[in-house]
């Protein structure tokens, strides 16, 4: 299986790589190896091929990069064809000086760095979150709902008779869970409170029914339902485009595009966002029936949640209190930290710039960006493409299906008008532009499979038979073309103990 993987690998010819790694339960550093090609069949096909686990002794960029290079070798794959690579934003992989990426680059100056576009998400979000005190404070209480109902079977089995999804807790090391968890909140408050002031009529611990109690006040307060409102807002959308982006046949082009309108959606969601959030949490507040606290106690309780005091003015109004000091630097700190981490992407992304407006670049601007990317895709030994023949073939194309197509669309177009050796330079350029990934998400995916096969029961397990079990389970659809028969025949004769003669 893994012949026929290598073999694909080498008729693609280019190909990136996709690295990461994660301790397994016998307390060793796995780093898995994904190899993301474009196979040519019927038609173009972007495929991420696993290639197995190695250990990695040392998590520093030199062993990794060795590890890497030595794995490559063995499989006679040239590390020459490489034109991509992709890991997380551990600075043993992303250093500029001695990460992984910067030594591979020193071996193969056309192996483009692209940080993978999840992870860098998940930063966003985490740099949000730790950008207010009120939104800390505000995933603190979350987490309080959760550890105060799964602490005693009772109180969650009260739970799930008034709540339609249950509750659930959220990760420091995967943000996608606090939209699973905020998402109970946001469509059950009104039950969840009830619950909780069942739960302290109920209790009998007086430790239990005074933060039960104060729970059921924070969760019916008017703050909280709007912090609830606008980290919804921001994080169901954050995670909606964190599922697209972490497709195995995402592109370069379609990921900056997906971004793009991302920070469009936070730019008006900065102006119209928290008018919006008063108003449903207002409603939210109506199904709870407190409207005596909004009325009588808003801002006494507002006063007491919101201390703080801005230096330059200071300023009367609760509500505006908390639109400058929660929604104002959670909303500005995703903007700027989107823009922030996603630089590096968006200049490999103009590299390619070319191939992505063929038809709205003049004869000038044409020809800069086509000796652009040449440069990018040569070494001193020579180039992958010529700028001014793709220049010209660019301009020679023939009408195409729209103006707006991606990387991989109209290289299926030049693949399905059978026009490869009539545009040689662009036909090699989309390929190597679909080769690029934008994730690791196909790592992330492999270390689910090492969980289930190296269990603690099987901890000693060996790592050419785990390597090889995970292939056949990731490659599951490599394996179901094997012949049973042949293998069943290979491992008779290796282990049968009667001798010929």
């Amino acid at each position: 299986m893994l012949d026929t993987m290598v073999t694909e690998i080498k008729q693609s010819k280019y190909y990136s790589i996709i690295l990461d790694c994660t301790p397994d339960v016998s307390h060793q550093e796995q780093m898995s190896v994904i190899i993301r090609t474009v196979i040519m069949d019927e038609a173009p096909t972007i495929k991420e091929h696993f290639l197995g686990f190695l250990v990695a002794s040392e998590t520093t960029g030199l062993g990794l990069s060795s590890l890497i290079l030595n794995r490559l070798k063995e499989l006679n794959i040239p590390f020459d064809n490489c034109r991509g690579q992709s890991y997380d934003n551990g600075a043993n992989m992303k250093g500029r000086n001695r990460g992984v990426q910067a030594r591979l680059l020193q071996k193969n100056p056309r192996a483009l760095y692209v940080p993978c576009v999840s992870h860098s998400l998940y930063l966003v979000v985490a740099d949000a979150a730790k950008a207010s005190t009120d939104a800390i404070s505000y995933f603190g209480n979350v987490q309080k709902l959760y550890t105060l109902f799964s602490a005693a079977p009772q109180r969650w089995a009260i739970l799930k008779e008034h709540l339609t999804f249950a509750l659930k807790s959220w990760s420091d090391t995967r943000w996608e869970s606090r939209v699973n968890s905020i998402e109970a909140v946001r469509y059950q408050a009104p039950n969840i409170r009830e619950v909780l002031l069942e739960v302290s009529d109920k209790v009998t611990d007086p430790l239990t029914k005074v933060e039960a109690q104060s729970l059921a006040e924070e969760v019916g307060s008017y703050r909280f339902l709007i912090c609830t409102v606008v980290w919804y807002d921001i994080l169901h959308h954050v995670n909606h485009v964190s599922k697209l982006l972490q497709s195995a046949t995402m592109q370069l082009d379609v990921a900056v595009d997906l971004l793009t309108k991302a920070n469009m959606f936070l730019t008006r969601y900065r102006d119209t966002g928290f008018a919006a959030a008063q108003a449903t949490a207002k409603d939210m507040c109506e199904e709870i029936n407190v409207e005596a606290v909004l009325k009588e106690k808003r801002m006494r309780s507002t006063k007491k949640h919101f201390a703080y005091e801005a230096p330059d003015e200071p300023i009367a109004d609760a509500m505006k209190r908390l639109e400058t000091t929660f929604f104002n630097v959670v909303v500005d700190t995703t903007i700027e930290s989107l823009k922030d981490r996603f630089e590096t992407l968006g200049e490999v992304r103009a590299r390619f710039g070319v191939l992505l407006n063929l038809k709205k670049l003049d004869r000038v601007e044409l020809c800069n960006q086509c000796d652009k990317l040449c440069s990018t895709l040569s070494t001193g030994d020579g180039g992958d493409i010529d700028g001014k023949e793709l220049a010209l073939e660019i301009t020679n194309l023939p009408s195409l299906p729209t103006c707006e197509m991606t990387a991989l669309e109209l290289l299926s177009f030049i693949h399905k008008k059978n026009l490869n050796e009539l545009y040689p330079n662009l036909w090699i350029a989309l390929r190597i532009a679909c080769t690029l990934p934008v994730t690791v998400a196909a790592a992330e995916r492999s270390f689910s499979k090492l969980k289930l096969i190296k269990t603690y029961l099987r901890s000693c397990m060996g790592q050419d038979r785990l390597t090889g079990l995970a292939i056949i389970s990731i490659n599951h659809k490599i394996g179901k073309q094997l012949s049973y028969d042949d293998i069943i025949d290979d491992f008779a004769s290796k282990k049968a103990r009667k001798q010929k003669f």
